[in-house]
């Protein structure tokens, strides 16, 4: 059964720490692409594509390599990697594309049922994963199946898991970040288990044991998530007061704090603006600043899924040089390095927790500014609003130009970093690529909070992530172009997705030209409120002089 709201949030900690840890584990864990990979061509999945005269032979596990005690050993070739990476492109596009459609259903139904969905499919992954690999000849197929589960039940619990910050109060934007961070750094999983793998435990027995952990997943959502949503309208700090209360206390203190704060036991939807209600939905769709964000998103989404997709073939390149038929000491070399610099990248996807928060604070700088305060007047009793310092809107727009700009910037210095053919250098390239990934959704989320109405917010995040999402599988046509006409050589499409980076730099291009706008309103209506003061100022003191001379001649007569 259920908990209630009411009961949620008194386990608010233990779901937001075990959701931190379950976004970690089990998210977006295909971001650590590079790792799995090397895995299940270690597995032999699709090998079967290959033949001696154009493959490498691979072994399960390279420390058996060394000392000549492989069990199995397997071909590679440039066909096997293509078919797999057809696998990774699709779990991917379901990572984002299916965000619009997650959002309306979980309006439908509420975050458990999604997350409950999601952990059984991440744990059914899992064990495909597993099965695939006990006859890879046969059962190789199964990848593309488990795959796409994969994607979508990754983003079935970091979705579900956006709606819990709710229930912290002004500490809402901390936990957020935590648990884009966790989300982001995802990618940390696969290199984990590549290592667990390389010690000698058995692909299958971590298949297994994940799923056990998706089982986890499943248990905690069914006991500790509540049917309802959280809605963000309700003061959660006061529904612990009523398990304090008498029944008959509590029927009457619950009816004020439904009348105050809306339905705690079953409100879910947002309180309606006229303002919000004012704007059509298209005319968010269709403003400059959306349609300017969708050229920023599916560029940066090409170009880090496209780096995500082809860093093994990258990293491989460096040390053969595209050389067909390496000798069995250079390619023996060459899966050592891979397999050690592949461990690098993954790990430091844990940056993300610690880089997502900075980007945030670019995103709020100074805006307590912006804040209203009230005050007393020197006369009376009442309360009057005083001036802001800082306009509200034109700081967002300032904050968000700035963090797009930083953005774009490391993007850019990203993309002069893989052009280089220096293997050290590559680290470097591995911390601007967790950067610009933890930056990039912040912004876009921080700028469309700015500047459109909350009721828009989430289905406009989701077009936005399923039209970068469909712009993204770019990269499937671009890999195999590396390892077929390009014979692995990286460096021309590092060169074209260098130069179309530079559109990124369109969207805070816009933004400094809305903001030039608002300010010549603002100016504007600044002076024109001047204007009238001074000419009210004017009116009540020509009023008091008449009256002081009317008085006067009064005294006179």
């Amino acid at each position: 059964m259920a908990p209630s709201l009411r009961q949620a949030y008194g386990r608010r900690w233990w779901m937001a720490v075990t959701a931190v840890l379950e976004n970690l584990l089990c998210s977006a864990v295909l971001m650590g692409w590079g790792s799995l990979l090397i895995m299940l061509k270690r597995e032999g999945l699709y090998s079967h594509l290959c033949n001696a005269n154009n493959s490498v032979v691979v072994h399960s596990s390279l420390d058996n390599t060394t000392s000549g005690e492989a069990d199995e050993v397997y071909l590679s070739c440039v066909d096997q990697e293509e078919m797999l990476n057809v696998g990774f492109a699709i779990g991917i596009f379901l990572l984002s594309a299916t965000t619009l459609p997650l959002g309306i259903l979980m309006d439908m139904y509420g975050p458990r049922t999604i997350r409950l969905v999601g952990s059984f499919f991440f744990g059914l992954s899992c064990i495909m994963m597993s099965v695939s690999a006990y006859n890879p000849g046969v059962l190789s197929a199964l990848i593309f199946l488990a795959l796409s589960l994969n994607g979508f039940s990754g983003i079935c619990l970091t979705f579900t898991s956006l709606t819990l910050p709710n229930m912290f109060g002004s500490l809402s934007s901390t936990i957020m970040s935590l648990m884009i961070g966790s989300y982001a750094s995802s990618a940390v999983t696969f290199p984990g288990l590549k290592l667990v793998y390389d010690a000698g435990v058995s692909f299958n027995i971590i298949m297994w044991v994940w799923a056990g952990l998706a089982a986890f997943v499943f248990c905690n959502c069914f006991l500790n998530w509540p049917t309802e949503g959280f809605p963000n309208e309700v003061d959660y700090s006061k529904i612990m007061v009523l398990q304090e209360l008498s029944s008959g206390d509590q029927k009457v203190v619950g009816e004020r704090l439904n009348q105050k704060n809306g339905d705690v036991e079953h409100s879910m939807e947002k309180l309606p603006t006229e303002t919000a209600h004012a704007i059509p939905f298209l005319s968010s769709v269709f403003s400059p600043i959306f349609l300017w964000s969708l050229v920023t998103m599916g560029m940066s989404q090409l170009r880090l899924i496209f780096y995500m997709g082809s860093v093994n073939k990258m990293l491989e390149f460096m040390f053969t040089h595209g050389e067909q038929h390496p000798s069995d000491k250079l390619g023996f070399v060459a899966a050592e390095n891979v397999s050690f610099y592949t461990s690098v990248f993954g790990t430091l996807q844990l940056l993300c927790l610690v880089t997502c928060p900075l980007i945030g604070y670019i995103m709020d700088w100074r805006m307590k500014e912006c804040k209203v305060e009230k005050s007393h007047t020197s006369d009376t009793d009442t309360i009057e609003p005083t001036k802001p310092m800082r306009d509200c809107m034109i700081q967002k727009l300032t904050n968000s130009i700035r963090a797009f700009v930083l953005t774009n910037m490391l993007l850019l210095v990203f993309g002069i970093c893989c052009l280089i053919d220096n293997l050290p250098l590559q680290i470097l390239t591995f911390i601007l690529h967790t950067l610009v990934r933890g930056f990039i959704h912040s912004c876009c989320g921080g700028l469309y909070a700015a500047v459109y109405p909350s009721n828009h917010f989430g289905t406009l995040t989701g077009l936005q992530s399923m039209i970068s999402a469909v712009f993204a599988l770019l990269q499937m046509p671009l890999f195999i172009a590396m390892v077929g006409p390009l014979n692995g050589d990286p460096y021309w499409i590092n060169l074209g997705l260098l130069i179309f980076s530079f559109t990124g730099f369109l969207l805070p291009g816009y933004l400094f030209y809305h903001r030039r706008y608002l300010l010549r309103v603002k100016l504007a209506g600044d002076k024109e409120a001047d204007d009238k003061q001074a000419l009210n100022h004017t009116e009540t003191n020509g009023y008091k002089h008449h009256s002081n001379g009317a008085m006067a001649s009064t005294m006179v007569l």
